[in-house]
């Protein structure tokens, strides 16, 4: 348990920055709810603890230590009270001072995450940390194999130096529809996504609106037998229409046990050069989210928080069973900075949200105007808060993407 930093400082006496730096940290990290809200209230009543201090020093990024390299096949990360292996390939080369690339890689059924570090390590390189958890049977198209994969990047950021910016997740199989389908829900964490040999249920197309910034890099043989080709096609195809960036690459290769169920290495150079040359836009000013009731948590500088009766996903996250799901009834924003502290907000099935706001979308100093769906929703100044900093940044963990300000948006009943 990390114990509460008290400050030994005279009276009279200014605590100094580095008190302040180990305060924030430690309430960003804590596990304990408790202490992370007594060390909060600490953190509020300090004359240093201002919004630009408490930036820097989340932007600067949290110490690092040395840490383990090399091959890592048998550690372990716990979800909901249950232990899941996690192996990792870490540069030899690797120094806590400097940013690396991180790739979670997620197996197909009857696969671990072991066996797939063997095939990716060799060709990743010096620049990447590669994260391969194991799932049972690869069924990655559930919550608690959701809550998996985010708490291996949330681990893997405390423990190793990871570009917040160069967070990608990959998958092949059972694995690619976990690709798919988390990538679609946290878009904003990742730099890209790179499914292979899967789909996903054209119920679920609608999510494909959240990947507007997450460029996708998907993979698929003409000859599979298991997940047939035209799954990929449809989705390309939809990604095509939406008009967001992705490369489709089909190959007509097989092999001796897999047929052409299977991710050939000659693929794995340009998929590399292609993550070589993605970069993450943090806060982009355009966003659009589709939410079920069951995912109303921050995207990017937006959050669904309230709606109409619409569709929840199960435990099962490609569960199909409830007429909502296949009538496609999600929730639906669109938040869009349109000129100098304007903000243009377009809803479906929203009865209210929450707009988190930084100096790189809006001068926090000048008023700011709001509009939802065509009608004027907020005009006024929006002071920033060391308190909304800090929450959000404890949320997020991302230090790229810090709000200091939150402005709340209660939508009309449309007449029906």
């Amino acid at each position: 348990m990390i114990g509460l930093v008290v400050t030994t400082a005279d009276a009279g006496e200014q605590p100094s920055a580095t008190d302040l730096a180990a305060q924030v940290w430690q309430y960003l990290t804590t596990e304990d709810g408790e202490q992370a809200r007594a060390v909060l209230a600490t953190i509020l009543q300090r004359p240093d603890a201002t919004v630009p201090a408490v930036e820097e020093i989340v932007r600067k990024g949290q110490p690092h230590g040395l840490q383990p390299v090399g091959l890592l096949p048998d550690e372990q990360i716990v979800v909901r009270d249950r232990p899941y292996r996690l192996s990792l390939s870490v540069p030899q080369s690797y120094e806590p001072t400097k940013d690396y690339a991180l790739v979670v890689c997620l197996h197909g059924a009857g696969f671990t995450g072991e066996a797939y570090l063997d095939r990716w390590k060799s060709r990743l390189g010096e620049q990447y940390i590669l994260a391969c958890p194991t799932y049972p049977a690869g069924a990655w198209f559930t919550r608690r194999a959701e809550d998996l994969v985010l708490a291996t990047v949330r681990n893997l950021q405390q423990r190793y130096r990871i570009d917040p910016n160069r967070i990608f997740l990959s998958g092949m199989s059972n694995g690619g529809i976990g690709a798919w389908l988390i990538g679609m829900h946290h878009a904003p964490l990742f730099a890209g996504l790179a499914p292979m040999a899967s789909g996903i249920d054209d119920v679920l197309f609608p999510f494909l609106e959240n990947l507007r910034t997450t460029p996708i890099y998907i993979i698929h043989g003409s000859q599979d037998q298991v997940m047939p080709v035209e799954l990929s096609r449809k989705l390309a195809g939809e990604l095509k229409n939406l008009g967001y960036p992705f490369i489709y690459r089909e190959h007509d290769r097989t092999h001796a046990m897999a047929g052409g169920h299977f991710f050939p290495r000659e693929e794995l150079p340009d998929l590399v050069k292609w993550f070589d040359n993605q970069r993450r836009t943090p806060v982009p000013k355009t966003v659009t989210v589709v939410r079920d009731a069951s995912h109303l948590l921050p995207f990017g500088w937006v959050r669904i928080d309230a709606t109409d009766q619409i569709a929840s996903f199960s435990e099962d996250l490609i569960d199909k069973r409830d007429d909502s799901i296949r009538q496609r009834t999600y929730a639906r924003l669109t938040a869009q900075v349109t000129g100098p502290n304007r903000i243009d907000v377009h809803t479906d099935h929203v009865r209210q949200y929450a707009l988190y706001l930084n100096d790189e979308l809006v001068d926090l100093s000048k008023p700011i105007l709001i509009t939802t769906d065509g009608q004027v929703s907020f005009e006024g100044v929006v002071t920033p808060q060391v308190d909304t900093l800090l929450r959000q940044a404890r949320l997020r963990h991302d230090p790229a993407q810090l709000f200091p300000a939150q402005v709340t948006i209660s939508v009309p009943q449309r007449p029906s």
